[in-house]
């Protein structure tokens, strides 16, 4: 289970990744291919619905050809008051 507090950020991660994905013109299957991942395992990365681990994010930006810290550069959403 996602801890709530973690949410907004998978979410925005996911849309990056997206966006990456599309920017490269690559389909969810060939980015899982390339990053030998399973295509709903990507799918779910994209919907934030799940918290990914540190191998994967490195099969990722490997099978994206860029640094790991420009897959990982995305903005925050930001906190809302309490």
């Amino acid at each position: 289970m996602i801890n709530i507090r973690d949410k907004a950020a998978l979410v925005a991660f996911g849309k990056h990744l997206k966006q990456i994905r599309q920017s490269k013109k690559l389909t969810l299957e060939q980015l899982a291919n390339s990053a030998d991942i399973e295509i709903s395992q990507v799918h779910r990365i994209e919907m934030g619905k799940v918290n990914t681990t540190l191998s994967t994010l490195i099969s990722l930006s490997k099978a994206l050809s860029m640094p790991l810290s420009e897959l990982t550069d995305f903005v925050l959403p930001k906190e809302k008051a309490k």
